[in-house]
């Protein structure tokens, strides 16, 4: 007698549920057009200029002087503080204007500013603040013999424009992949136990194992083939950044297929906790919407307030999409996102141990 081949089953099994997956309105809507309505929007806007200026002070300067408290509170400038290599990252990608470095010597005060290419309009402007600042101070101080306080240029910072496509597209990838993993898998896993399906497989030799995977299996293409198909229109249509190209495309396909297993994960919980089909969206939706809201889909987590900014950082979807713009715009490898990866893996571990417990077959 021939030995039940449980491979060929759970291949069958994939085949069928993707094929289900390419007819399905809801799963075409989510993994595809919805993603691609604002990446064709966002891409045709591109970019559009700020009116304050951007401005990082590094770890290093002195802050306890008057130049410092006045650049503090004017109006026209944006202050902020970070580690030297995240602000200098930050000015390549004209994500930031220009980086004032305040130093306190023998005569008085020194600041250094340092602009990129990317931004030349918005860091000369930034200089001739700092110089009209100057200019008062050392009018106040006349009756010294030495000017307390000078500015020095530093070498201007060659960088790479980073365009709005840049940093929406793998925002709405990232949603795509939560939305295909969370309301994909928990609908199928609901349906095939309501319509007793599941049942019919325990009449057969296939083991429970591989019906999970065939399914995840399809789930998994259906993804990857709709992230691929956004990537490559982002890449050639609105210039999407592919720093090293086909390989930096290949990194991004396995965050892809790394990002969609764990919020399969989500999927699994939720078909565990849902009684019938109308429960599932209240529940998905728990889980999706505060994602796409503060994971950085649409702008930057650091627009939100300091005291929400911890939950948002802590966010899977939030982890994917750092990691993927790294990776693009960057040209990152792994070993460089180690810590996204890492937590990844912690919200997988998570993920998947309550989906064990809260699982369902009948």
């Amino acid at each position: 007698m021939k030995k039940y081949n449980q491979m060929r089953a759970m291949l069958s099994i994939a085949r069928a549920s993707f094929r289900s997956s390419t007819r399905s309105p809801s799963a075409v809507v989510f993994t595809l057009a919805f993603p691609l309505i604002f990446i064709l929007v966002f891409g045709f806007i591109g970019n559009s200029g700020g009116v304050r200026v951007h401005v990082a002070v590094d770890n290093t300067s002195d802050t306890l002087n008057a130049i410092y408290k006045i650049l503090e509170n004017n109006p026209a400038v944006n202050l902020y503080a970070d580690s030297d290599s995240e602000i200098y990252r930050a000015l390549k990608k004209g994500d930031l204007d220009a980086i004032a470095h305040i130093e306190k010597q023998d005569s008085g005060y020194v600041v250094k500013v340092a602009t990129s290419d990317i931004a030349i309009q918005n860091g000369q402007l930034f200089k001739g603040i700092v110089k009209q600042i100057i200019s008062e101070l050392n009018l106040r101080a006349m009756p010294n013999i030495t000017l307390p306080f000078s500015m020095e240029d530093q070498p201007v910072i060659h960088g790479r424009e980073y365009k709005t496509i840049d940093f929406i597209l793998p925002g709405q990838l990232g949603f795509s992949l939560l939305s295909t993993g969370v309301f994909g898998t928990a609908f199928v896993f609901l349906n095939l136990r309501q319509t007793l399906v599941i049942k019919r497989f325990f009449a057969t030799p296939i083991k429970r194992p591989y019906i999970v995977i065939g399914e995840a299996l399809s789930r998994i293409i259906f993804g990857l083939i709709g992230a691929a198909f956004i990537l490559t229109l982002g890449h050639f249509a609105f210039g999407f950044t592919l720093i090293h190209g086909f390989l930096t495309f290949s990194i991004m396909m396995m965050l892809c297929a790394l990002g969609l297993i764990i919020f399969m994960g989500f999927g699994f919980v939720v078909s565990g906790l849902a009684k019938n089909e109308s429960a599932v969206p209240p529940l998905a939706n728990l889980i999706t919407l505060p994602q796409f809201l503060l994971s950085g889909t649409f702008f930057s987590i650091t627009n939100f307030p300091n005291w929400l900014q911890p939950f948002c950082k802590v966010l899977p979807l939030t982890f994917l999409n750092e990691a993927m713009r790294r990776v693009s715009f960057e040209g990152a490898g792994f070993m460089d996102i180690w810590k996204d990866l890492g937590a990844l893996g912690i919200w997988g571990v998570i993920v998947y141990a309550l989906a064990t417990k809260l699982f369902r077959w009948e």
